[in-house]
């Protein structure tokens, strides 16, 4: 009689370390939308700082790009900061 509070035991302890597929294909998929958007918002901070420096020259007639180049670097800084900060808050 004593293996069989045993064998229970070991039962608990094999269903509790199993985790549901489910679960983990809906987690996947919840990093996988996560990172997607934080790509996207990367791709829309660089490109409107490329965008606004291509004006701002546009505007100053510069010979060089220079604030095309200036605000591409801050906004390059700026996306790279933002996605530190959330990945680091998970």
């Amino acid at each position: 009689m004593e293996n069989s509070s045993d064998q229970s035991d070991k039962n608990r302890s094999s269903e509790a370390g199993k985790k549901n597929p489910i679960q983990d294909t809906t987690d996947k998929s919840r990093s996988i939308a996560q990172y997607s958007g934080i790509a996207f918002q990367m791709l829309g901070t660089i490109g409107l700082g490329v965008w606004g420096g291509m004006k701002v020259d546009e505007w100053q007639q510069n010979q060089r790009p220079i604030w095309t180049i200036v605000l591409a670097l801050t906004a390059i800084g700026a996306s790279l900061y933002l996605f530190i900060r959330q990945i680091t808050q998970k």
